[in-house]
């Protein structure tokens, strides 16, 4: 594979995301996790959420929507992410999506609260979205949005509370 190649499928790009790495890592490492308490600090913009006793990042929804219409509609996917993002009090930063050909989109929501993503396959009526929101947003706000958006009511969903465990309550 040449160089154009490569650049292509953006392997050897350089971003900073090697340094980003390894400070990280040298970080995650002298951290004590007993001290992890830090993030719980009200005056912390970025927060875990506290929840029916539990604390988590964000709610992360596996939402798979099936028996769905319009899902080769790239504007109307697009339209379905910025009405998921309204109807969940999310902030919309940025959209991407491709039009595969023959058929099928992939996007992404980039949200300030984390990402709306989908890949569909529109011959047998089926997306896949994931809908994964921090703070104070509420992304089972998103199912509803799809089943319209789609026009269906076969809607199948998982919930996965990320990060839950890392942070004890004090």
């Amino acid at each position: 594979m040449d160089d154009a190649n490569l650049f292509q499928l953006g392997i050897s790009l350089e971003t900073g995301a090697h340094e980003e790495d390894s400070q990280a890592n040298i970080i995650a490492k002298t951290i004590d996790p007993n001290s992890l308490n830090v993030v719980m600090d009200e005056n912390c913009a970025d927060h875990f959420i506290h929840r029916d006793g539990k604390i988590y990042a964000g709610t992360h929804l596996i939402i798979e929507v099936c028996d769905g219409t319009g899902l080769d509609d790239e504007v109307k996917i697009q339209q379905a992410f910025k009405d998921c993002v309204e109807q969940c009090g999310a902030t919309l930063l940025h959209i991407h999506t491709h039009k595969f050909s023959p058929q099928g989109v992939s996007g992404v929501a980039v949200l300030a609260e984390s990402h709306i993503s989908v890949h569909t396959w529109p011959e047998i009526g089926y997306g896949a979205f994931d809908v994964f929101m921090c703070g104070d947003a509420n992304p089972w706000a998103a199912v509803d949005v799809l089943s319209k958006a789609f026009n269906t009511q076969d809607i199948r969903t998982k919930e996965i509370l990320r990060g839950e465990g890392l942070i004890k309550q004090s």
